[in-house]
């Protein structure tokens, strides 16, 4: 046993450990963050993630209209609600997007689908159209396409930093569906 003699300083105890990741701090995991960029777990389902995601984004998008349908929002403040749960998805997105992806040590996960959610949300309520169960799936068809596809500015705004980069080409994505789903209704094919 160490004693230590009567009126000295204790020597300050010391571990040693062969370990690499005992140098580091621990790192906590961000639960929420996690939670929230993962859809709550749909991005943890083994086969295609991003398509899982994408249905989170049309059961949000669904249970918005159906809230939206129970007429307790003035029907002048619709548009606000929409575009403000949208920028919500959006801005929380991009900060949790960040997180998870620095916790994974990857610059895009494939368990992050948050982007594909916000992607999917800009898909319907910015095509300014009636849905109904057509439009519904062509809006989720759609949207599918141009995030595999990633055509001009989408791929190129991967490069971006962080969570911004991880959810910037869904948002490309769901603005040229909402488009191409605009036409489509527009010109009564749905």
């Amino acid at each position: 046993m160490n004693q230590t003699p009567p009126g000295a300083a204790p020597e300050p105890k010391t571990t040693t450990s062969k370990s690499p990741e005992s140098s580091q701090p621990a790192r906590t995991k961000p639960r929420v963050s996690l939670a929230l960029a993962t859809a709550f777990g749909l991005g943890y389902l083994p086969k295609a993630p991003g398509t899982f995601g994408s249905l989170g984004g049309v059961a949000i998008s669904a249970g918005l209209v159906s809230f939206i349908s129970l007429n307790i929002v003035p029907i002048e403040l619709i548009p606000y609600l929409k575009f403000t749960v949208v920028l919500l998805v959006a801005i929380f997105g991009v900060a949790v997007a960040n997180r998870a992806a620095a916790f994974a040590g990857q610059e895009d996960p494939q368990f992050v689908v948050i982007d594909e959610v916000s992607g999917q949300m800009i898909t319907y309520f910015l095509a300014f159209t009636v849905l109904n169960w057509k439009s519904w799936l062509l809006g989720f068809i759609l949207f599918r396409v141009f995030d595999i596809w990633k055509p001009f500015p989408a791929r190129q705004a991967e490069s971006l930093p962080g969570g911004l980069g991880i959810m910037a080409d869904d948002w490309i994505a769901g603005i040229y569906a909402a488009l191409g789903l605009w036409i489509v209704h527009t010109l009564r094919f749905v």
